[in-house]
Formats: C-alpha cells, structure tokens, sequence
C-alpha cells in the first residue's frame, strides 16, 4: 500500500519522501521531521464531497471483532454493517480465516493518538515492510460518512495519492480512497482531519484502557514503529450480547 500520512495534520508532507516511499507502500506521519513506520494514508480531500452518508446512526452488528493480544489483553469491537457493509463483511470474512492471527500492532502514535494493526506482512521478521500487505482479496471501495474520528473508533487504513515513479502508475487521491483492503486503525483521540476521508467500520467497547496502553508503549527513535513486538493471538467473532448488557 503506498504512503500513509496521518496526517491532513497540517498537509505538510514532505515531497521527496512520498515520493521514495509511495512507491514502497508506506504509511508516514506527515511532515519531514521523522522517518516512519509503514502504514496506508491519512492524506485530506476536499472539504464536502458527494459520496459522505450523512445523519448515519450505527447499528452494531450482532457480532463483535475480540482482538486477543500477547501481552496487552483484549480490545473488543463492535461492527456498523449500515455505515460500512463492504468493509464489516471484509473484516469478518478475513477474522473467519484466521487472517489476522500472529500479525502486529505495526504503528503507534502516542501524539497522534492512534495505533493500526491488520498487515500480513507483520508477521515476518521485516519490519521495514509492515504497513505494505495486503489480503488476498481485492480492494474494498470507500464507504465515507460523516460518523466523527472519536476515542476508540475504528477506521480502515487505506493508500495515500502518489506520483508516477519508476514505472508505477500515478494514484489520485479519488483513486486512493477506493484502496481500503485489511488494514485498520484505532483513534484513541478527537481527530477531525481524518473525518469523511476514512472510512468509519467500528467502535471500541471494551478494553479501550489497553489499546491506550499499547499507543504508548516505547518506540524505535525517529519511528512511529514498535520497539517491541505488539503481536495479535487472534482475532475471533464472538456475540455482542456477550459484551453489552441489553437495555430494557
């Protein structure tokens, strides 16, 4: 996946930069201050944009997404198959096939407020390819709609806008928005900028506290990349009824 700025945080990004990298399919913080970990991009669009829902009232699955992780417990999340209906059943079908198993927290920003998990190529010993991968299926198109970046929502990663390099074809940023495939980020935080130009599949609730944990847990300097290993056990689909006391 190509670049990913977190960051309409100013859209400062740097031009040399994204244009080594966007190639290499990596997720930046935007800006040139520092060298970042891969990740899928978080670059702005225009200000409205005829294919946001509107007036969205999430509708929780009647199943949730348990994230198990090695050392930080559990994150459960609840699923908005009305907001997002590709992307939920995306997320599902890959945690039926054990997909997300054995993969990685691969990014975390304590400032940024956001950590991002779902790349395949985590599990390998690389780390300069985490953020890159991709599932075996194809690209799910965006399903914007104006649901706010809050704490503990959960977006889906997806590529930034890149120019024609080395025989790659150039990426729009109306194209870049169609790229959503695996990858997912949890905003622990307010974050406007990524509003309407990410798609919005989830919320967090319960283990919000070990996600925030895991935002801030040490990185390698300069690096928006783990300084250890933040491995997923499992992903598993389990009843919502399970998590929520139901409300008479």
């Amino acid at each position: 996946m190509s670049i990913a700025t977190v960051n309409r945080l100013g859209k400062r990004s740097c031009p040399v930069l994204l244009l080594c990298l966007g190639l290499l399919s990596a997720f930046v913080l935007s800006g040139c201050k520092k060298t970042t970990t891969a990740v899928k991009d978080f670059d702005g669009g225009e200000d409205v944009r005829s294919d946001v829902k509107r007036g969205m009232t999430p509708q929780p699955d009647e199943q949730v997404a348990v994230i198990e992780t090695a050392d930080y417990g559990k994150i459960v999340i609840e699923l908005y198959p009305n907001v997002a209906p590709k992307m939920v059943e995306r997320f599902k079908k890959l945690i039926g096939e054990g997909f997300y198993n054995g993969t990685a927290f691969h990014r975390i920003n304590a400032e940024s407020g956001l950590i991002q998990g779902g790349d395949p190529l985590s599990k390998d010993n690389d780390p300069a390819n985490d953020g890159s991968g991709d599932s075996p299926y194809g690209n799910v198109p965006g399903e914007f709609s104006d649901l706010p970046f809050e704490r503990g929502t959960v977006g889906a990663a997806r590529r930034g806008a890149s120019p024609e390099f080395a025989g790659n074809a150039a990426v729009s940023e109306a194209q870049a928005r169609d790229t959503a495939n695996c990858q997912f980020f949890i905003t622990l935080q307010r974050e406007p900028q990524f509003d309407e130009d990410y798609t919005v599949f989830g919320r967090v609730i319960a283990g919000l506290t070990n996600a925030e944990i895991i935002m801030r847990a040490p990185v390698e300097e300069e690096t928006e990349r783990p300084a250890e290993n933040i491995v997923v056990k499992s992903v598993t689909l389990e009843p919502r009824s399970k998590y929520v006391i139901r409300q008479q």
